[in-house]
């Protein structure tokens, strides 16, 4: 194992206050089941990190488009890769696919996003990181509980302070595990007595990432997604994560599999449009939120997606995406949302996310204007707003 990142010096000043903190979080972490010993030896002597201050409070400027961060996550070097760990680990994985009924692609395309399959597994001390940010950071309800759990992972003998290491926030092991999910999902797959998602040996990470899977709803033979074409005239108001039909609601409507024919029925689905009416459009089912339990992000569920059934020997996305479009930028997010309040679609607030009030906001300006209404921010969208 890597061995832990040094803490940089912080001022004298600074570290007061953080100890201060420290001595007032002990009896919330002794109320809540921590230990006087485990207290004492994890938090004794503990450093502020400004590192992860840092890390929190830069937000980037400019986001990805879903294609860009695609070519990165599902790139022929990854794929290659995955396809190696498919077969050294060939044994372990038919084991979890067996317990777990979770696709052993899909496990090996968690770890090869979440670290690279455990190349990257953080070298950040959890314990002084999570303190610092419960402390100073912008979520510091959110890391107090991380830290609660990180210390109840010691205190469980699972492993030791000096080895609980990985991401700047907390996400530990192969598959980056926060210390809750830890706690709820971990599982000691190799029956050695320990839930060890740190070790060079993964099969107790790549375990706990099926039992996570199984527990958020996983259901065997189901895609988590479908490539489709849409039909001319599609009305996109009947886009998005709220609708749901069967693919035979959906096949009357004109819907086709882009590998032609309509989409066996998986269960009830949903049309997504991550780069709106010009890129690849997916019929999504419920295996897709079983993996946005994992992490919420729609790029991310669909790189994991993607990644597994290229995994399974699967082609490449048959529709291109407009390439030569180009991801707005925090600064020109928030003008798109303040000036189409302006117009009269509100947004309800311009803090640069675009979620669904600022998508039905969009979908009324483009018909307002006669466009396809497809809810998707572009710059050329802006554009026509200024």
């Amino acid at each position: 194992m890597p061995s832990a990142d040094p803490i940089a010096p912080v001022a004298p000043e600074v570290q007061r206050g953080f100890e201060t903190w420290v001595t007032s979080f002990r009896p919330r972490a002794l109320s809540a089941g921590v230990s006087e010993v485990t207290w004492n030896r994890a938090m004794r002597d503990l450093r502020y990190n400004p590192k992860v201050i840092e890390r929190d409070r830069s937000q980037a400027e400019f986001t990805k488009t879903i294609w860009e961060y695609l070519d990165s996550a599902v790139s022929d070097t990854r794929i290659e890769n995955g396809r190696a760990m498919l077969a050294q680990h060939a044994a372990v994985l038919r084991q979890i696919e067996a317990r777990y009924g979770v696709d052993k692609e899909v496990v090996v395309a968690v770890w090869g996003m979440e670290s690279n399959y455990g190349k990257n597994r953080g070298t950040t001390q959890i314990i002084p990181a999570l303190a610092t940010l419960a402390y100073d950071g912008r979520r510091g309800a959110f890391f107090a509980e991380q830290l609660i759990a990180a210390l109840k992972i010691i205190q469980a003998g699972d492993t030791d302070p000096a080895h609980l290491t990985g991401s700047w926030a907390g996400a530990m092991g192969h598959t980056q595990f926060i210390p809750t999910s830890y706690l709820a999902y971990a599982v000691d797959f190799t029956g050695d007595g320990r839930r060890d998602i740190w070790s060079d040996n993964p099969a107790d990470a790549l375990a706990s990432t099926a039992a996570y899977l199984a527990r958020s709803g996983w259901r065997s033979g189901q895609p988590w997604g479908v490539e489709v074409q849409l039909p001319p005239g599609f009305n996109y108001g009947l886009a998005g994560k709220k609708v749901k039909k069967s693919p035979a609601e959906w096949a009357a409507l004109g819907v086709r599999a882009a590998s032609g024919g309509t989409v066996p029925d998986h269960g009830a689905a949903s049309i997504l449009l991550p780069a709106g009416s010009k890129g690849v459009a997916f019929m999504i089912f419920g295996n897709f939120t079983a993996i946005s339990r994992y992490n919420s992000a729609d790029a991310y569920v669909i790189g994991v997606g993607h990644l597994s059934d290229r995994l399974k020997g699967k082609a490449p996305f048959r529709t291109p995406w407009p390439r030569d479009d180009r991801a707005l930028s925090s600064t020109e997010r928030k003008e798109l949302q303040e000036r189409l309040t302006a117009r009269g679609f509100d947004t309800q607030g311009s803090d640069g996310r675009i979620g669904p009030n600022t998508i039905a906001a969009i979908e009324a300006f483009q018909r307002h204007q006669g466009m396809t209404p497809d809810g998707y921010a572009t710059l050329d969208l802006l554009r026509r707003l200024r």
